[in-house]
């Protein structure tokens, strides 16, 4: 006999892992899969918004977050002509946590997940991956599953594919995004940090034809390379010592410990896709996050965009996915609102990327000079404002509107 709930969310991600708290909060029954035995994966998305730092008040979780190892940036910043401008400064922004806070993501998510398991109506199975949708009666009616016990069916009043860029759910029910952008590889690696080091937080450093950014980490440097597509193959061409000498030319502090990447294996590409689709939903199943809308590395949007997503997607369905636990029939044309409330945000965020890349990433690679957006930042305050703004807090923020239904003698 096929295992039952309400929702069955594919992936474990900061969309589904913040879809399963705030729908298990609410009282739904929910069973969140996440296809590792972990959380523990480098270079994934580990920037906290603004916007988001907010959401984590509003669940009462922002103390045990800032109880976790975790770093506050105020300011990106880019550098050329060995001049620092500030692109962003949170600081402007009158907002109760007004920066950025980078934590690993794996924390971010054993945090909103321990959280989650506080309701009875939770489950997170790890070590299940999702294989493709269950269809009944016109509609999906739950997934297929691997685990460590094999291969079963969960059904379910609603799917939730929250399973990335690369979406199993997605490819299976046959939901083919629009390509908006791909004109960036992005290759993540580390570097130490040393007491003398500048105090940069985030800044990206422009010159020669190359893009190399670098956050502070505290204890090293997370490192990214900007390139064209194929990038990483251009690398294994040239050589290691070509992109050591490139990376110490351009960030000449860190050209003492450049020796420190010694392998190709060090780096880790990233593509810089940007799609969308055109629909998010059929009959009983919901794309949300990266699923629906992947985003690039650029100005780091993604995981606060599923976020935003997940948070939107408990305001308008919870009502109706706790009528259907108590027998009614759930109404799929809610699902549409979802994409409604959220896509011109998506579409907007997506658009500022391409023109990053357009008008600064593109024109920086291109080597022919130096691209000019940066300079209008220091020429013009309301543009530092906008950004910080944009990035900070998105272009539709969203609040937590569900009410909570603690468990049975759960003291606040």
């Amino acid at each position: 006999m096929a295992e039952t709930t309400t929702v069955c969310i594919a992936g474990g991600g900061p969309a589904g892992a913040v879809l399963g708290l705030l729908l298990a909060r609410s009282g739904v029954d929910v069973v969140v899969l996440e296809k590792h035995a972990d959380f523990h994966r480098d270079f994934r998305g580990d920037t906290v918004h603004p916007a988001t730092l907010q959401i984590l008040d509003e669940l009462g979780l922002i103390d045990r977050f800032h109880a976790l190892p975790h770093q506050k940036v105020s300011t990106i910043g880019v550098v050329q002509d060995g001049k620092r401008i500030d692109i962003a400064d949170f600081r402007r922004l009158k907002v109760p946590y007004p920066y950025m806070a980078f934590v690993p993501q794996w924390d971010f998510l054993d945090l909103i997940t321990a959280e989650a398991k506080r309701y009875p109506g939770f489950r997170l199975l790890m070590k299940t991956e999702a294989l493709g949708v269950v269809r009944e009666n016109g509609r999906v009616a739950g997934l297929r599953v691997r685990g460590p016990e094999g291969e079963r069916e969960i059904r379910s009043t609603l799917v939730v594919a929250a399973d990335g860029r690369h979406s199993v759910i997605r490819q299976d029910a046959g939901f083919v995004p629009t390509l908006i952008g791909r004109s960036l590889d992005v290759i993540f690696f580390r570097i130490s940090r040393r007491d003398g080091d500048p105090d940069e937080g985030i800044c990206v450093r422009i010159g020669n034809g190359k893009i190399f950014g670098a956050t502070d980490r505290r204890t090293y440097w997370q490192m990214s390379y900007e390139t064209s597509t194929g990038g990483m193959d251009k690398v294994r061409r040239e050589g290691l010592d070509k992109f050591r000498a490139d990376l110490a030319a351009l960030v000449p502090f860190l050209a003492d410990r450049v020796h420190e990447v010694s392998s190709v294996d060090q780096l880790s590409p990233l593509e810089a896709r940007i799609d969308r689709l055109e629909r998010w939903h059929a009959p009983g199943l919901l794309f949300i996050g990266d699923a629906a809308h992947a985003m690039s590395p650029v100005a780091g949007f993604g995981v606060n965009l599923a976020v935003q997503d997940a948070v939107a997607t408990s305001n308008i369905l919870t009502t109706a996915l706790l009528r259907a636990q108590d027998g009614e029939p759930f109404d799929d044309s809610l699902l549409a609102r979802v994409r409604k409330r959220r896509k011109r945000a998506v579409a907007l965020s997506q658009g500022l990327q391409r023109a990053t890349q357009k008008f600064g990433i593109d024109e920086a690679l291109d080597g022919s000079g130096q691209p000019p957006a940066p300079k209008v930042f220091e020429k013009l305050g309301v543009a530092q404002w906008l950004m910080s703004r944009v990035i900070g807090l998105g272009f539709r923020p969203e609040h937590v509107r569900t009410q909570e239904k603690a468990p049975e003698g759960t003291v606040r």
